[in-house]
């Protein structure tokens, strides 16, 4: 396993992480399978661990402060969100603060991650939604550093909004905001346009989230694919979205270099860029753990292979299916 700084934190973090939503989440998630595979994680060096109470209702934070515990002479960086007041995704403009995150809300989310992870303080919290009209507040700002203060968080982030990469540079200008948790792969490339290039300027740590677009670029998926009801996927890809995906796809099948899976090829092209921190696939059966964890060998992918994904960029805008 390769390490990276985590920003300004100075953390030394696994350059692959764990996402823990599918844990929880997720139709099909079994707990002794995902124990196991959260064990034999942290026995390949994976340190940084992504969770969130909307996930499974604090089910998957329960998870985590498990395997804090079954594993105490490692440092396993633990990493929660709290879910917006109203409990909508995403946030939307028009969309007030005191709907979404007053002082007290982030104060008792940030309790009641605390109590699921059975821990005494959160490494980073992150807003699990946010939209940059909040950034000049002050009511967020003065709850942020007073769960500091109380030693409850040691540092704040911001799960930015599906394809709104810039939602977020305005609260990056507080000074508050150690980390941004971005989607960022093969196809959604738009983070580099403007918040990697302050990432890196102002030293602020990226978590990048779906490196395989929910599936998509594992290769996997035909025009014929479905979900069981209840599992997330079922109502994100949709038939207009299920359809244009494959498509783009299968453009990129003969670009997988010899030897390799989509999925390796697309969790190194995220590894390429210097402002990504680390990288935070779900992994419920340990196959993928071990699948995942192997990219990590600090070698680059080749210039001719990056340059021939950059014209496989997608510039996508939330829709009513996007969430």
């Amino acid at each position: 396993m390769q390490y990276r700084i985590f920003g300004r934190t100075g953390w030394k973090v696994s350059e692959i992480g764990y996402g823990m939503w599918g844990m929880a989440g997720w139709t099909g998630s079994d707990d002794t399978e995902s124990t196991a595979s959260l064990d034999l994680s942290v026995e390949l060096g994976c340190n940084f661990f992504d969770t969130a109470w909307a996930y499974g209702n604090g089910k998957s934070e329960q998870l985590l402060g498990e395997l804090v515990r079954r594993h105490p002479d490692k440092k396993i960086y633990v990493a929660s969100k709290i879910p917006a007041k109203n409990f909508k995704w995403p946030a939307k403009p028009e969309y007030r603060l005191e709907d979404c995150y007053p002082a007290s809300h982030i104060v008792e989310y940030t309790e009641r991650s605390l109590k699921n992870l059975g821990m005494e303080r959160i490494d980073l919290m992150q807003f699990h939604v946010w939209d940059d009209g909040w950034a000049d507040r002050d009511e967020w700002k003065e709850a942020v550093l007073k769960l500091q203060k109380e030693g409850k968080i040691d540092r704040m982030g911001i799960s930015v909004n599906r394809w709104e990469p810039e939602n977020c540079l305005k609260a990056i200008d507080t000074g508050l905001i150690d980390a941004i948790q971005v989607i960022y792969n093969i196809f959604d490339q738009a983070p580099e346009d403007k918040l990697f290039p302050v990432a890196l300027e102002k030293n602020i740590a990226i978590i990048a989230r779906v490196p395989f677009d929910e599936g998509s670029l594992t290769g996997t998926f035909t025009m014929e694919t479905t979900f069981p009801p209840g599992d997330w996927r079922s109502t994100y890809f949709v038939p207009e979205n299920l359809k244009n995906t494959v498509e783009r796809v299968e453009k990129l099948k003969p670009l997988v270099p010899q030897g390799q899976t989509m999925a390796e090829m697309a969790l190194e092209f995220i590894l390429h860029h210097p402002a990504v921190s680390t990288i935070i696939p779900g992994m419920r059966k340990e196959k993928h753990v071990r699948q995942n964890i192997a990219v990590s060998t600090g070698r680059p992918m080749s210039q001719e292979l990056l340059a021939a994904l950059r014209h496989h960029r997608w510039d996508r805008t939330p829709t009513s299916w996007s969430q």
